[in-house]
């Protein structure tokens, strides 16, 4: 019997434990200093032969994602095609389990985990580095995907220096309802810092130091985030939610990324699962989701035919 041919990758969540923003450049991004750390949750994209290009997706709020050609899973499927002269005739289907415009990357996700298995699906062969332009094209997170582990990315977010991760760490996200929109975030951040000098983004060496020696007391000493205080401007109930957390005993909280979803950096497993519980409880967040970091990037992990 034959078996249809296929291919199935995952791909993870991420959290900015650092996220540096710099003044609005004359193209309207900001320089960063991103640092990336990929977490236990993921979206699995499995590609597979179709008459036409179309994008399907279950899971939690998969009614938000978007099924057209702005789906960045759609566009990565776009823009190999395009380079190798191939007619995308495939349908990927996104089994969503990252929050959806929660500031975890879902979307990039599903971009660099659709890319992969096309890449695959169509016997490519593509380097690492290829990959890695298309995903840059795409977008700023969308290269971390790709590569998991722990990164400071540069630039807009884009240029990627992996660094070293000497344990684990445990996190609890909370859940919010509803989304933020990213240039949305970005557009009060620069509001709220009119008129006054914005520093050069840097990573944290004590930051860099606390990674590498798996230390999460040290870590959480030096999460930050300068796009949260825009953050708590659009969404002020997020305040309720952080210190929700911090009472249940998290070592440090933050807003992911550019919001909605919250972080929180735990001592241990059962740490992570007294804060999740208590969370839940205080009715200041939709759900709670536990998780573990570093986890790899995006990864086949299954292909089906020839």
């Amino acid at each position: 019997m034959s078996v249809t041919a296929g291919v199935r990758v995952r791909v993870p969540a991420k959290v900015n434990v650092q996220l540096a923003v710099g003044a609005a450049r004359p193209d309207g991004f900001h320089d960063l200093a991103n640092v990336f750390l990929a977490v236990g949750l993921y979206d699995e994209i499995t590609v597979t032969p179709a008459d036409e290009l179309r994008i399907t997706c279950t899971g939690p709020d998969a009614a938000q994602v978007p099924l057209d050609h702005t789906n960045l899973a759609a566009r990565a499927a776009l823009a190999l095609a395009e380079r190798h002269g191939i007619d995308p005739r495939v349908h990927i289907h996104i089994a969503k389990d990252i929050p959806v415009a929660g500031g975890m990357a879902g979307g990039s996700a599903d971009g660099a985990g659709a890319l992969l298995a096309c890449d695959t699906l169509w016997s490519l062969g593509s380097s690492r580095d290829e990959l890695l332009a298309i995903c840059a094209e795409l977008g700023s997170d969308v290269p971390f995907s790709l590569i998991g582990g722990a990164a400071l990315g540069t630039g807009r977010g884009e240029q990627l220096t992996p660094l070293e991760v000497g344990g684990s760490f445990h996190w609890v996200f909370a859940v919010a309802d509803g989304g933020l929109s990213t240039p949305t975030v970005f557009r009060e951040f620069d509001r709220r810092t009119e008129g006054t000098p914005v520093p050069a983004p840097s990573a944290d060496p004590a930051l860099l130091d606390a990674l590498r020696t798996g230390d999460a007391t040290a870590l959480a000493g030096a999460l930050s985030n300068d796009l949260q205080p825009a953050a708590l401007t659009l969404r002020p109930s997020l305040a309720d939610t952080l210190t929700a957390g911090m009472t249940a005993g998290a070592l440090a909280s933050l807003v992911s990324g550019s919001g909605p979803t919250t972080a929180f950096l735990t001592k241990d497993p059962d740490a992570a699962a007294k804060v999740a519980q208590v969370l839940l409880a205080s009715g200041t967040c939709r759900t709670t989701r536990v998780a573990t970091s570093p986890a790899r990037g995006a990864t086949v992990v299954e292909r089906a035919g020839a």
